[in-house]
């Protein structure tokens, strides 16, 4: 059975949503499933509560061996977490493709190992598509922090980011920008793809199986079964199915649908960042401001330090209330007033630690999810590390008061990691499922090794390359049914 669509993906981020409009652009007939509503500029306000409520999964908690916990988060809404993130657009760094093939087998179409030379046209892609552009236009507060780097004998040097020159630094990118001026991929590849192209968006879709059917060939992909918004049960149907959920839906998604592979879930990588504040005696505003503008690469490869900090930036003041703490633990009490008081006077570091992919995602005897986090001692002294040294970057800019977050993990990857090594890997090295023709896997759960800077560039890179995949391989198969040889 058949719908008339090409090709079905689950999930409209950095990965479903650029395979989904790529393919569009082509001319391929498109069914895009979005467990989140279409939430466009027309309604983003810097509202932190209702962004929270609308525009995110409900956060996610894993226990951690010390008593703490780490927090997930990532967006629920047409463009994913590329509708609230802050745009950082980088490049990989050699060493960090370089742990992709030692992982997983993975090699290129020549049969060798996988490089970053492999991404280089995607890359050009995304950046051409997105306007990617550098931000040398710091406010206050990044010269504030500036000055403490500089005075460790290091600095801070401008991001490259997808955003445009409508930019007015309002700050409020982790709510949707409300210009526009922030590119995702719900308006750029689908805001496209559904004005001019045969692309189909369903929102409110929470895909609960891929339908699997037996051939002389093997499994094969066949389609999807959904509930939408108003609880109805739906069946859709085409050739090639792409999970691209995210990389803690994905493996579940692979999971309910009947996949085995001991590989799906396993190896999740978590990034963990903290933010680290430094309270000043000036009014700084680092709420309103590009959020992240300047980075410190210094410590950036796992022989340097393994670690990259951000700056500037400041959680939203519900966030940055119930998250602050010391070395005492969370504030509470009158040291919580008379920080949150004190608001427009903090300046935020984000440090972001190099993991080694310890983590796994599964369910319980309940069905509950299951979220397990396993830190090696190299990882620990490396938030250690990161952690100590941003506070001598604030206390050598000159802050009075020193306080941070617990670790939070908002650039998951891995769990269904591409490779040529099926026992080490759940995907081939077009992004196909080892056990099922048919069914590819398109977002963060491909990468075989955690990068060391914000990976949505490179989801959309591995995206675009698989919409090329795919492209040939509908192709192909249109030739077939032709009967033409």
């Amino acid at each position: 059975m058949n719908d008339g669509f090409d090709v079905i993906v689950v999930g409209s981020g950095a990965g479903g949503g650029v395979v989904a409009g790529e393919l569009a652009q082509c001319g391929r007939r498109v069914l895009l499933l979005e467990a989140g509503q279409h939430h466009t500029a027309a309604s983003f306000r810097r509202w932190e509560a209702k962004a929270n409520r609308d525009l995110y999964w409900p956060m996610r908690l894993a226990p951690l061996p010390d008593g703490d916990a780490m927090a997930f988060l990532s967006g629920k809404c047409v463009g994913g977490s590329t509708t609230i993130n802050t745009s950082v657009a980088l490049r990989a760094h050699p060493h960090d493709i370089a742990k992709w093939h030692p992982a997983t087998g993975l090699t290129n179409e020549h049969g060798d190992p996988f490089s970053l030379a492999d991404l280089e046209p995607w890359y050009v892609r995304v950046e051409d598509v997105l306007g990617v552009r550098e931000r040398s236009d710091w406010e206050k507060s990044v010269y504030t922090a500036q000055a403490g780097f500089r005075a460790l004998g290091t600095d801070l040097v401008p991001v490259q980011s997808y955003t445009d020159a409508n930019c007015m630094n309002y700050g409020s990118c982790l709510q949707g920008c409300p210009n526009d001026a922030g590119k995702s991929t719900m308006n750029t590849y689908i805001a496209r793809a559904l004005a001019r192209c045969p692309l189909e968006l369903r929102t409110g879709a929470q895909v609960e199986r891929v339908i699997l059917e037996d051939s002389a060939h093997g499994r094969r992909a066949v389609g999807v079964e959904y509930v939408d918004a108003g609880g109805a049960r739906h069946a859709a149907h085409a050739p090639f199915i792409v999970a691209a959920a995210g990389a803690l839906n994905t493996a579940h998604l692979l999971r309910r649908s009947g996949l085995t592979n001991p590989a799906i879930g396993r190896h999740v990588g978590l990034h963990p960042v903290r933010l680290v504040y430094g309270l000043f005696d000036e009014v700084q505003d680092a709420h309103r401001v590009y959020p992240i503008s300047a980075h410190c690469m210094k410590f950036q490869t796992d022989e340097d330090g393994g670690f990259v900090l951000e700056a500037s930036t400041v959680m939203d003041p519900i966030a940055f209330a119930t998250t602050i703490r010391d070395e005492h633990g969370p504030l509470w009490g009158a040291p919580l007033v008379e920080a949150v008081r004190a608001y427009r006077r903090w300046v935020g570091v984000l440090a972001m630690v190099n993991d080694e992919n310890s983590a796994a995602v599964d369910v319980d005897g309940n069905g509950r999810e299951q979220i397990t986090v396993d830190f090696q001692s190299s990882e620990r002294e490396r938030l250690d590390t990161a952690l100590r040294f941003s506070r001598e970057v604030l206390q050598a800019a000159g802050a009075k008061q020193i306080l941070w977050t617990g670790l939070i993990s908002t650039h998951t990857q891995g769990g269904c990691r591409m490779g040529d090594d099926p026992a080490r890997s759940v995907v081939d090295r077009n992004a196909e499922s080892h056990e099922v023709k048919g069914l590819f896997v398109g977002d963060g759960s491909l990468v075989p090794r955690t990068l060391s800077v914000n990976p949505s560039l490179t989801i959309m890179a591995l995206a675009t390359r698989l919409a090329a995949h795919l492209e040939m391989a509908i192709s192909e198969r249109a030739t077939t049914f032709r009967g033409v040889t």
